[in-house]
């Protein structure tokens, strides 16, 4: 209990501002909990995410987090693109880790991103995707890239 009293004391300062690009938001958005269940309307299987406290807090707030860019409309410039804490050959839409290492991003009017390979930083507001039934459970709007 002192050590999760700990974590969050830590890590409450990231709350209702940005933090520097080097905190791990991919570690705190890893505590959800995944329930999988078959939805008869839609015919196949679906997830249900339980966030923690935490990432409920972080909700509506501005975040930076460091990532990949995973194109969907080619190697080029984008306004919406997914994001995954790891590169392609390992990431969500790979089958190689979960839905909590990755999430859509739309960036603000005008500030489209250009695909790269490399890790970079995108700031933006973090939405939860509680029924979204694509699998993506984060968003992150009115985002752009942070140097």
């Amino acid at each position: 209990m002192k050590v999760l009293v700990h974590l969050i004391l830590l890590t409450f300062p990231l709350i209702g501002k940005a933090q520097p690009p080097d905190a791990n938001i991919w570690g705190i958005l890893s505590d959800v909990q995944i329930e999988k269940e078959y939805d008869d309307m839609i015919g196949m299987e679906i997830i249900r995410p339980t966030f923690s406290p935490l990432i409920t807090a972080m909700e509506g707030k501005e975040v930076v987090v460091k990532g990949y860019i995973i194109p969907l409309e080619g190697k080029k410039k984008q306004g919406h693109f997914m994001f995954s804490a790891f590169p392609y050959n390992m990431c969500f839409f790979c089958g190689k880790a979960g839905p909590e290492s990755a999430m859509q991003v739309f960036t603000k009017k005008g500030k489209a991103v250009t695909y790269t390979e490399d890790a970079v930083h995108v700031k933006g507001i973090l939405r939860l995707r509680r029924n979204d039934i694509t699998g993506l459970i984060y968003a992150l709007e009115n985002a752009e890239l942070v140097n």
